[in-house]
């Protein structure tokens, strides 16, 4: 027995210490990644600097031990940019605040109703189209971020102005005190050190994140030759970030505003971590995903952050790729990056002063370029038209009037190309001139879509004929294509025809008389 013991102890010890090496090593990368991309989002999205870092230090030390995907890293995403710009300018901090908390909660509300899977069920033009929206207006707003200048009003105004951005970049102009010009060049750094560390340099040792070397790379350069250039400012103290919403405030949280911005919010961060929680499942051969999990535990951080005054949350593809790449085996290296940024941010706020705006401009910038991803198409054409024709509407609504605007269209159109799909119903008549026997053939799937095209067949029926009906390669019929041929058969036998029809046989192909006999052969079943 002690000699059991004196070997499983050391080997669980082994496998504990090697565990939290692989995890050690793979959150300190993680932090690096999201280090620069917790200031940027915030940046880029209106908010106080440091609120993106709380919102950064939640997804590791709350959500990463709730997390049904343990590999997932969540935190501020590109992705959420566009929609909590809108809002905190439309509603303001404090009531974005109430929608944060609200959005949280109708997340948990889901993942009660066991809604986790469905979330999943949205088609990928719809996805693609909104993603490489998104990308456009980051791609578009932060531009100007890249060129210490301002984002205009709006994404469409931020596109139309991007010749002017450019021109500011190129050149230098003594009229102006900003320094457009230096802080592009900068930006420039920034995405050339990306670049050139992905596409040139070996795969082994990408370990290093591209981001972290950019923005490193940008900080040391323009502080060494102290570029008159803007940088990032942040407080000294965690807590001074920190904003609770007021009891007046949180008293509105059922107004109906509140609740319709809350849950487009919801939909939009949902669809996103899930999706990220799908492709991280590709990404390692270990535990899946318990949906209904994760949307808890991001419904659970959404709601502390909306308390806390951050931004909010969604599972995070970029850090979570480099958390599975890195050698990341449990849970452990999402939390432990949580603790890595509460620390930082804690012990050395100074050195984040040193970074300069533009730098965290350009990683947007270069965020929102790779969001725009075109290359799909060709995959999306072989589906058929319909879904590159979603993919444009989708993305085109989405710059140029809103993100959910855009999401709901794209949700609509996907219907409605399901819709016409599910139309594959043939009905014609075949005529054997020998017997003299006209048959009625019904094949494929006979719904309330496909009804026109069903009756205009049955109403060039000859007034008097026997008119047999042919269903065997009928898939599925519903109530309203079997009330229509039932209708028929009356109104054609009162005009001296006939109809030969095995209606027990024809209920049959209909969903609810396979329910029945499923629950039928059950219960029978049971009793044996």
């Amino acid at each position: 027995m002690n000699s059991l013991l004196g070997t499983a102890v050391p080997s669980s010890f082994s496998l504990l210490i090697g565990g939290l090496r692989h995890d050690g090593l793979a959150s300190v990368v993680v932090f690096l990644v999201a280090l620069p991309l917790c200031i940027g989002i915030t940046i880029a999205s209106g908010a106080p600097t440091g609120s993106g870092i709380v919102t950064g230090i939640v997804a590791g030390l709350v959500v990463g031990w709730l997390s049904g995907c343990p590999l997932q890293v969540s935190g501020p995403a590109a992705g959420l940019t566009v929609i909590v710009y809108e809002l905190i300018r439309e509603q303001g901090l404090e009531a974005f605040a109430v929608i944060v908390i609200a959005a949280g909660f109708i997340q948990i509300l889901w993942s009660w109703l066991q809604l986790g899977q469905w979330f999943r069920a949205v088609s990928p033009a719809v996805i693609h189209g909104m993603l490489a929206g998104i990308g456009a207006l980051i791609f578009a707003s932060q531009f100007h971020i890249m060129i210490d200048d301002l984002p205009k009003g709006s994404g469409l105004e931020n596109i139309l102005s991007l010749p002017s951005a450019v021109w500011k970049g190129l050149i230098d102009d003594d009229s102006t005190p900003m320094n457009h010009h230096l802080a592009a060049r900068i930006g420039v750094l920034t995405i050339g050190t990306m670049v050139l560390w992905n596409v040139v340099l070996p795969k082994r040792f990408h370990v290093m994140p591209a981001v972290l070397l950019g923005v490193a790379s940008a900080t040391a350069v323009s502080a060494l030759l102290d570029i008159p250039i803007q940088r990032i400012e942040v407080q000294d103290n965690l807590l001074s970030i920190v904003h609770f919403p007021s009891i007046q405030m949180l008293s509105h949280f059922f107004d109906t505003s509140i609740l319709a911005e809350a849950l487009g919010l919801a939909f939009i961060a949902s669809v996103e971590t899930l999706l990220s929680a799908s492709a991280v499942d590709q990404l390692h051969t270990g535990p899946r995903t318990r949906y209904n999990r994760e949307l808890l535990a991001q419904g659970v951080g959404n709601m502390i952050c909306g308390f806390l005054g951050s931004l909010p949350m969604t599972g995070v593809i970029v850090r979570s790729s480099a958390n599975v790449e890195a050698g990341a085996r449990t849970r452990a290296s999402a939390i432990l990056h949580g603790v890595w940024l509460l620390l930082f941010v804690s012990l050395l706020p100074s050195v984040l002063r040193f970074i300069p705006t533009a730098s965290l401009g350009a990683v947007l910038v270069y965020t929102g370029y790779k969001l725009m991803n075109f290359g799909i198409l060709p995959e999306l054409k072989r589906h058929g038209r319909g879904e590159v024709v979603i993919f444009f509407v989708t993305m085109g609504t989405i710059v140029f009037v809103n993100l959910l605007t855009g999401v709901v269209l794209g949700l609509v159109l996907a219907l409605a190309k399901l819709l016409h799909t599910t139309q594959n119903l043939e009905a014609f008549y075949a005529h054997n001139t020998e017997s003299g026997k006209m048959t009625l053939h019904l094949q494929g799937i006979a719904t309330f879509v496909s009804l026109p095209r069903l009756a205009a067949t049955l109403e060039i029926a000859p007034p008097h004929a026997e008119i047999h009906l042919d269903f065997a390669s009928l898939r599925h019929i519903d109530h309203a294509c079997l009330n229509l041929l039932q209708n028929w058969q009356q109104q054609h036998e009162a005009h001296h025809g006939r109809v030969v029809v095995d209606w027990d046989k024809m209920r049959g192909a209909s969903y609810a008389r396979r329910q029945t006999l499923r629950k039928t052969s059950w219960w029978q079943h049971w009793l044996e």
